[in-house]
C-alpha cells in the first residue's frame, strides 16, 4: 500500500459479544456506541480489567508522544506569538469538553466521544493549516503516486502505524468506533486502501452519532475561540463582530444585564453564551432528528441519513461566523506574513531531506521513493513548531549547530 491511506487494513478482531438482544449499559441510548459491542482491534488483546473498551482507547490516545506534541503546535498564533493563544492541545481539550457535554445530554458514549476528541488532530503538521497545505503540495509535486498529505488521514495513521509504545503491535490498536470517529472525511481512492474503517465512504452510510457530534464540536470549538484568540492578538475588532447578527444578539443581551461590564469580561461572557447556545441547539436538533429516524442501533445509525446538526438558523449563524474569520483573522496580513514564512519552512525541510535523505535522522531513512516521501511527510508532520523551525535553521543557517 502507499499514501496518506498507508495504514494497517487488516480486519478487526472483535471484541467479546453480549447475548443477541441484550439491552444497552444503563443510561445507553439504543442508538449509543456500546463498548460491550465493539467491532474490535485490528490486534487482539485481553479485555481491560477495570476499564471500558473505550476508555482505554481514551487513556492510550492521552499517553501518545503525539498527543504532547500538540502543545506546540499553532491553532491559528505560531507557538512563539504569545503565551496566551489555543494550541493544537487546549483546542483537543475544549472539543472533548463540548462532545462530553452534547454525548451526556443524548445519552451517548461520552468515553467513546471523548477519545475521538482527543485524537481529531494527532496528525497536524506544525503551523496549522498553512504546513498541512505545502506538506500536500510538495508530496504531490514530488511524489505524486503517494496520495498527498491530509491531516485527517495523518491522524489515523499515528494511531494505526506510527506510534511506537507496545510490544505486540504499531500504533495505538483502537478500536474501530474510535478509528472511524477519527477518519471526518476520506476520498474514494484512499478509502479502499483502509479496509473497513473506510468501507462507509464507498457505501455513503453514517458513522456513529458520537463520531458526528464530536466532527461539529470540533466546529463550535475552534469557531468561537478564533473569536477570542482574534481579539486578543487585535487582529479582529468588536466592531467587525458587531455586524454578525448571532455575535451581535448575545452581546447586547450581556450589555443589557450587566451595564458598566468591563469590556474584556463582556466580550468573554458573550463568547460563553454562543459557545452555549451552539450546544444547545445542537442537542436539540439532533435529538429531532433521532426521534424522527427512531434508530434502534448503531447500525440504524450507520443506514441513517445524517443524524447529528444545527438547526438551520443556527446553521447559518455558524457559516457566517466562519466566513468572517476566514476573511479577517486567517486571511489577515499579519496571519498571512506567518504562514508563508511557515510554508516556505516546510517546503525547504521537504525537499532538502527528499534530495539528501542522509540528513534525516536513521529512522526515517528508506530506500527511497514513495516509501521515502512517505516517512518525510511522517517526520515533518510530528514536528512542533518550534523543532521545524529550529530543525530549519540546523540545516540553512551556518551558525547553528548540528
Amino acid at each position: 500500500m502507499t499514501g496518506t491511506a498507508d495504514v494497517i487494513a487488516t480486519k478487526a478482531v472483535p471484541a467479546a459479544t453480549p447475548a443477541a438482544g441484550a439491552p444497552p449499559p444503563a443510561g445507553l441510548a439504543p442508538y449509543a456506541c456500546d463498548p460491550a459491542r465493539t467491532r474490535g482491534r485490528q490486534h487482539p488483546e485481553a479485555a481491560p480489567a477495570n476499564r471500558s473498551e473505550f476508555q482505554r482507547d481514551r487513556d492510550r490516545i492521552i499517553h501518545a508522544n503525539a498527543f504532547r506534541r500538540l502543545e506546540y503546535k499553532t491553532q491559528v498564533f505560531v507557538n512563539h506569538e504569545g503565551d496566551l493563544f489555543r494550541t493544537r492541545l487546549t483546542h483537543s481539550l475544549e472539543v472533548a469538553q463540548i462532545a462530553r457535554t452534547l454525548a451526556r445530554s443524548l445519552r451517548l458514549n461520552e468515553d467513546l466521544i471523548e477519545a475521538i476528541a482527543l485524537a481529531h488532530d494527532l496528525g497536524h503538521t506544525p503551523f496549522g493549516h498553512a504546513g498541512q497545505d505545502e506538506l500536500n503540495a510538495c508530496m504531490r509535486e514530488r511524489a505524486p503516486e503517494a496520495g498527498g498529505f491530509e491531516h485527517n488521514l495523518q491522524s489515523l495513521r499515528v494511531v494505526d502505524e506510527l506510534e511506537e509504545r507496545y510490544a505486540a503491535f504499531n500504533g495505538l490498536n483502537l478500536c474501530f468506533e474510535t478509528r472511524e470517529g477519527i477518519l471526518k472525511h476520506c476520498s474514494v481512492a484512499h478509502a479502499r486502501l483502509l479496509g473497513e474503517v473506510g468501507q462507509r465512504f464507498l457505501d455513503r452510510s453514517q458513522p456513529s452519532v458520537e463520531a458526528q457530534l464530536a466532527n461539529l464540536a470540533d466546529e463550535i470549538a475552534y469557531n468561537n475561540h478564533d473569536i477570542d484568540d482574534g481579539l486578543r492578538s487585535g487582529l479582529i475588532t468588536l466592531d467587525g463582530l458587531l455586524e454578525l447578527e448571532g455575535f451581535a444578539r448575545h452581546y447586547r443581551g450581556v450589555e443589557a444585564q450587566y451595564p458598566g461590564l468591563p469590556a474584556k469580561r463582556l466580550t468573554t461572557e458573550t463568547i460563553r453564551r454562543m459557545i452555549n447556545a451552539f450546544i444547545t441547539d445542537l442537542t436539540a436538533s439532533t435529538a429531532g432528528r433521532i426521534a424522527d429516524a427512531d434508530p434502534r442501533s448503531v447500525d440504524d445509525v450507520r443506514g441513517s441519513p445524517a443524524l447529528a446538526g444545527f438547526s438551520e438558523p443556527v446553521r447559518r449563524e455558524a457559516e457566517e461566523l466562519k466566513r468572517f474569520l476566514f476573511a479577517n483573522l486567517y486571511r489577515h496580513f499579519k496571519v498571512m506574513r506567518m504562514t508563508t514564512k511557515a510554508r516556505r519552512i516546510v517546503r525547504e525541510l521537504f525537499n532538502a531531506f527528499l534530495d539528501e535523505p542522509r540528513l534525516l535522522p536513521p529512522d526515517y531513512r528508506r530506500r527511497g521513493g514513495t516509501a521515502q516521501a512517505r516517512a518525510i511527510s511522517d517526520y515533518i508532520a510530528g514536528m512542533t513548531d518550534r523543532y521545524a523551525i529550529r530543525e530549519h535553521r540546523r540545516l540553512f543557517h551556518m551558525d547553528e549547530s548540528i
